[in-house]
């Protein structure tokens, strides 16, 4: 279940907004699967701020494995001196419920909320664009294309929210994608829902976070993705971005624009990943019971030959989202020209299953044609 260790903070490395790296000695390394030194990640809301000398009890579990977590013992609770308690407020929402680090917070939808009336009776997306992805990786790249389909068209650039939901990482503060997204301006809020948290905005469920991204926050267009990390086992049903299928259904159930962004990848060795991921062609061609437009990237003749057989790989695996045999519109999106270029100008990292831009670029040149074209919807 949890693999439990001790340790004294001997240093400090990057902090942004809600996380903090340290540097920890362990009392005891175990069995050789751990190093005497390690990587930590603490989470001040949840368990103070850790300073050199203090001890810290880690969750190792992960790194034992070899999993996730971005290669972090997480900190569990201080192991000396205990976080003051937090100042009395408003807010009833409980999220990572029934677990240990369970946090009570301040939900937008909450009755406490100043933003309750606003939201108690809103039904209406009013036509929002809400582009559904995957991974986490494809946050960047989706707003990156819809600020160069914005700027081309001489508009000016989308406000754009995220909402996050719970398959993946359950603290937005894990992101740093999502604090260098929104320091650079790129994105407007963060909303987690189910039981993320840690975003501008708590909201209970997928439906009420995009009703807060229209009504509360303002978007112009809204990213709905799972937290960075994601949990697949190889078989058809079994992966956390199933999910994606259902946020198809909450924002066409709102009166949404629904957009389903492709994952794609022309580096991936397994042959399920390979062109479009399984991961999408059961997620929106057997969860999502709501249309969608689902963009199909055009990519730029390859002299090599790679990108266009893998465009033409990705248009034969998509056609069974469309009709007769499916609910879908399939749109063809361009995805040459100089939107690399302006993935390639991201303020973040771009990476995917450890794959960047030039690794694997069709991933986010797919991801990209969804951003433009839910600006296209804009102009509708």
């Amino acid at each position: 279940m949890i693999t439990w260790r001790s340790g004294v903070v001997v240093g400090t490395g990057t902090g942004w907004p809600g996380a903090q790296e340290l540097t920890v000695d362990l009392d005891d390394p175990g069995d050789g699967t751990l190093p005497a030194t390690v990587r930590a990640l603490a989470y001040p809301a949840l368990v103070g701020a850790p300073a050199v000398g203090d001890r810290v009890l880690l969750n190792v579990s992960a790194l034992a494995r070899g999993l996730g977590t971005g290669g972090y013992a997480l900190v569990a609770a201080p192991g000396g001196t205990l976080p003051p308690d937090p100042a009395p407020g408003p807010g009833h929402l409980v999220k990572a419920r029934y677990t240990p680090l369970q946090a009570m917070l301040l939900g937008v939808d909450d009755q406490e909320s100043p933003h309750h009336e606003t939201l108690r009776d809103a039904d209406d997306l009013d036509g929002l664009p809400v582009v559904v992805a995957d991974l986490h990786s494809a946050l960047p790249a989706v707003v990156a294309g819809a600020r160069y389909a914005a700027a081309r068209a001489g508009r000016p650039a989308p406000r754009v929210t995220y909402v996050m939901t719970d398959g993946g990482a359950l603290p937005a503060w894990f992101s740093r994608a999502v604090a260098g997204l929104r320091d650079a301006g790129w994105i407007d809020a963060c909303i987690t829902t189910g039981q993320a948290f840690g975003g501008d905005h708590e909201a209970v469920t997928v439906h009420t976070g995009l009703l807060a991204a229209r009504h509360v926050v303002g978007a112009d267009l809204v990213v709905v993705a799972q937290g960075p990390g994601n949990l697949g086992t190889g078989t058809r049903w079994g992966f956390s971005g199933v999910a994606a299928g259902e946020a198809v259904n909450a924002a066409a159930v709102l009166a949404g624009r629904p957009v389903a962004s492709l994952r794609v990848s022309g580096a991936d060795a397994r042959e399920r990943h390979l062109g479009v991921s399984h991961h999408s062609l059961t997620a929106y061609g057997r969860v999502a019971l709501a249309a969608a437009d689902v963009p199909v990237p055009v990519f730029d003749p390859d002299p090599d030959g790679g990108l266009d057989a893998l465009g033409r790989r990705v248009r034969h695996q998509v056609a069974a989202l469309a009709a007769p045999h499916g609910r879908h519109r399939l749109v063809d999106v361009d995805a040459g020209g100089d939107l690399l270029s302006a993935l390639a100008g991201s303020p973040v990292r771009l990476s995917t299953m450890g794959r960047g831009l030039d690794d694997d670029p069709a991933a986010f040149l797919a991801a990209a044609a969804a951003g433009v074209h839910a600006v296209d919807l804009l102009a509708d």
